[in-house]
């Protein structure tokens, strides 16, 4: 199918991509992991603008996770650090594009100079009406269940909810992505297959696809070549759908 067809076919509302395989792309030009990263940053760039282009409203990505902080201390480093130059340099660029950018995930261990400039973006670009960029940034699903279970606790203590009121939808709004559709479609790059405590309860229907492909390769065509399958597949929900 052409990109045209493809667009016409549908695309998915809300797409969620775990950007994997930045360290092995650099490995493989033996360089060291950090320019993986750089490519990988870069490339959320690229892929969001395209998909802005052809009409997806929602890209959530996962970019930094509540385990990786196990990870060597130069990698957290630069990962921490690296991203405040990136969006200096990039920021009228991304504010111009009409991409709406929001945050998810624990906001008390992000250093301040980059939690400063994220949300500098997200206050900027919070009236944007073309695609929804959520970056996740010291995430993990369970962490964000574990804050939202507390913060319904506390409002049953203050009587603003009651435990009969506790329903799907309750936990929903008090997660990081309340504000967002269910995910659609989720993409995982590099080749591994799992899921890696991303967006547990936001994929619960969502059409999953794997490729072997390393985000920092990830093209436009890939990223329809994932629409492409998402098409193919039959969404039922649960339940039953005839085929014609």
């Amino acid at each position: 199918m052409t990109e045209e067809e493809i667009i016409q076919a549908g695309v998915p509302e809300h797409i969620a991509i775990i950007l994997d395989g930045n360290g092995r792309w650099a490995k493989k030009r033996l360089l060291p992991r950090t320019f993986g990263h750089r490519k990988g940053a870069l490339n959320i760039r690229t892929i969001a603008r395209y998909a802005n282009k052809i009409g997806v409203k929602y890209m959530t990505v996962f970019c930094f996770s509540t385990e990786n902080w196990s990870r060597p201390e130069e990698e957290v480093s630069y990962l921490m650090n690296h991203p405040v130059r990136f969006i200096k340099r990039y920021r009228d660029d991304l504010l111009n594009s009409n991409i709406r950018i929001k945050l998810a995930g624990r906001r008390d261990r992000i250093p301040q100079p980059l939690l400063n400039s994220l949300i500098d973006l997200e206050e900027s670009s919070k009236n944007h009406t073309g695609l929804t960029l959520t970056l996740c940034i010291d995430y993990g699903s369970f962490d964000e269940l574990s804050r939202g279970i507390k913060t319904m606790v506390n409002e049953i203590k203050e009587g603003k909810l009651s435990v009969d009121d506790i329903n799907q939808q309750t936990i929903l709004s008090h997660l990081d992505t309340k504000d967002l559709p269910p995910v659609d479609l989720m993409i995982r790059t590099s080749g591994e297959i799992r899921i890696s405590n991303f967006l547990l309860l936001q994929i619960a229907y969502a059409e999953l696809y794997f490729t072997d492909t390393l985000w920092p390769d990830f093209s436009e065509k890939d990223l329809l070549k994932a629409i492409e399958n998402y098409q193919s597949r039959n969404r039922r929900f649960g339940g039953l759908k005839e085929t014609k």
